[in-house]
């Protein structure tokens, strides 16, 4: 395959969207979703559209089984990835308290456990081959505490933290590690996570996942470290930085308040 990519929560959004342009750039793809259907339809697309080599695979990341067997299945395919792309992530908006563990359990272990594992799985194949891209996924939500999305926010700050411990882990190897730092984004992010009505949501021109997916390529290749999308995005980390944590989360209280 050609310089090879794995992109994680392909089947819709940024995920689906990082696909293609990666496709055009002339890499071939492992794409792995729950949902078969639309991994399918992608592969046919980009196929067709680019003429690369796509492997789709259907299995929930958030089982430590899926993983090791998804592993698995590309080293029996031969598979050492130029790229990996831990895209897949979930939020979900309501009090801590009103929350269903088991959804916030599956948020932890699909935004936290399971990005560290494919991580740790895959790095070693790629220093050995001396060249390689991690880009993980997090949010502007990785700068502050998130009221009413509590686990969310935290699981992205991790995201950001652990990417920017392990680029400088990588510095002199081939392998770079960025972090993309999205900040509201039209896609079926919101509705999963109940947020429609959401402030945040509600301003005009809001960039689309095809927006995101561009740049997030673009750093990723550049290793650039920490990759936030947007101007306004860019100002708002630069402002946590000043604000009293206690403010921060105040703010993100007001901004999204379940109805």
């Amino acid at each position: 395959m050609a310089k090879p990519i794995i992109i994680t929560g392909a089947s819709s959004g940024i995920g689906y969207e990082l696909a293609k342009v990666c496709a055009a750039k002339g890499h071939d793809l492992v794409l792995i979703a729950r949902r078969e259907d639309r991994l399918l339809g992608l592969k046919d697309s980009l196929q067709a559209a680019h003429g690369v080599q796509v492997l789709t695979y259907r299995g929930d990341l958030t089982d430590a089984n899926t993983r090791y067997q998804f592993f698995d299945w590309t080293q029996f395919k031969g598979i050492t990835p130029y790229g990996l792309i831990n895209n897949a992530g979930f939020g979900a908006l309501a009090p801590f308290a009103e929350t269903d563990w088991d959804q916030q359990n599956a948020m932890l272990q699909l935004n936290i456990v399971a990005l560290t594992h494919l991580t740790r799985l895959y790095l070693p194949s790629m220093i050995a081959q001396g060249q390689g891209r991690i880009l993980n996924m997090a949010s502007i939500a990785a700068f502050l505490p998130g009221s009413y999305m509590a686990v969310y926010y935290a699981s992205k700050a991790y995201v950001l933290s652990f990417t920017d411990a392990l680029a400088t882990e990588l510095e002199g190897t081939g392998v770079t590690a960025t972090t993309l730092c999205p900040g509201p984004t039209e896609s079926e992010f919101q509705d999963k996570a109940a947020m429609q009505n959401v402030a945040m949501f509600d301003a005009k021109n809001l960039p689309t996942s095809g927006d995101v997916a561009i740049y997030g390529y673009q750093a990723m290749e550049k290793g650039q470290r920490i990759a936030v999308h947007g101007t306004k995005n860019k100002m708002l980390t630069l402002v946590t930085r000043l604000l009293p944590r206690k403010k921060l989360a105040e703010i993100s209280r007001d901004t999204q308040k379940p109805a």
